[in-house]
């Protein structure tokens, strides 16, 4: 049987209308032409442009929509409707994974280790909390993705201006923590977690311009973490995941301080797919390829 009538005609969601439209873009052109080049019917599907009734001309979708609309349940909820089988995640794992701070609540609810936080609000006392959670922490909205509208405070008294910053995105704001002692990623496909991947940016902390446009970070796999110790997280990463309801795809990011403890940061259940992006660069250590990657995503699609 051909690869155009094992899956018929796909759409790419691209794009989209989130604050992580280029990122979007970078990635469903990638998923695109790898599709493509096995023979796939795939067509670029940019919500933003195109009417969501138009999606009932397809026989299956795979998600590379991030951020707001594309991954937190709004577009899985779209596919539902229509009975399209999508990939990713459903739309309850999508909504909370897309929620920094719920996420955590489950995540401490079952025992999962995650950094120390605080919600915080215009009225809140920030020097307080910057006593309580201690110096350098990160702000971030709960409901962004690729590091947008996050910031490390570093200073006592920084923390008010911070908020500021990450409530222009999201009235929902959470002060964390830093551990510092390293960041790292867990790829999930299907019921399998890939290699661990440590990101070491070469600027203060992972923020965007390290995600996306600088070539001077770099990304160690193996990871330098021993085997035990890997063992022990990427079973933790695989709970994490189960615990929001994920599956097909995603990511889970832990980091770990100075002493060799772990800490659970959050969960990505559209993972990146530009040429910089963390679950690729696993799955590749694992000797999955691209192409084979977005064709075993694409084979997982699924509908709830």
């Amino acid at each position: 049987m051909s690869a155009m009538r094992d899956f018929g005609k796909v759409a790419v969601l691209l794009g989209g209308d989130s604050a992580e439209r280029d990122v979007s873009l970078n990635s469903g052109g990638r998923v695109l032409a790898a599709l493509q080049g096995q023979g796939i019917d795939a067509h670029a599907f940019d919500p933003a442009s195109e009417p969501l009734a138009a999606l009932k001309n397809y026989d299956r979708a795979f998600i590379a929509l991030h951020g707001r609309h594309g991954e937190d349940g709004a577009i899985q909820g779209a596919l539902e409707l229509m009975r399209i089988p999508y990939t990713g995640s459903g739309v309850m794992a999508s909504a909370i994974g897309m929620d920094k701070f719920r996420t955590k609540l489950l995540w401490r609810a079952a025992g999962l280790p995650t950094p120390d936080y605080a919600l915080l609000t215009a009225a809140s006392d920030f020097a307080a909390i910057e006593r309580t959670l201690g110096l350098p922490l990160f702000v971030k909205p709960a409901r962004e993705g690729s590091s947008i509208g996050i910031s490390k405070v570093k200073a006592p008294g920084e923390l008010a201006a911070a908020y500021v910053e990450a409530a222009r995105h999201d009235p929902l704001v959470l002060a964390e923590k830093g551990v510092m002692g390293g960041e790292y990623t867990v790829g999930i496909v299907g019921d399998t977690a890939l290699p661990i991947v440590k990101i070491e940016p070469a600027t203060d902390w992972y923020d965007y311009e390290a995600k996306y446009h600088r070539d001077d970070t770099r990304y160690l796999c193996p990871c330098g973490l021993s085997g035990d110790k890997k063992a022990e997280i990427k079973n933790g990463a695989l709970e994490a995941f189960r615990l929001i309801g994920g599956r097909g795809w995603g990511r889970v990011d832990f980091l770990m301080d100075e002493a060799g403890r772990h800490y659970y940061l959050e969960v990505n259940t559209a993972p990146g797919m530009t040429d910089h992006s963390l679950l690729p660069m696993a799955a590749r250590a694992a000797g999955l390829d691209y192409p084979a990657l977005v064709r075993r995503v694409l084979e997982l699609a699924a509908n709830d």
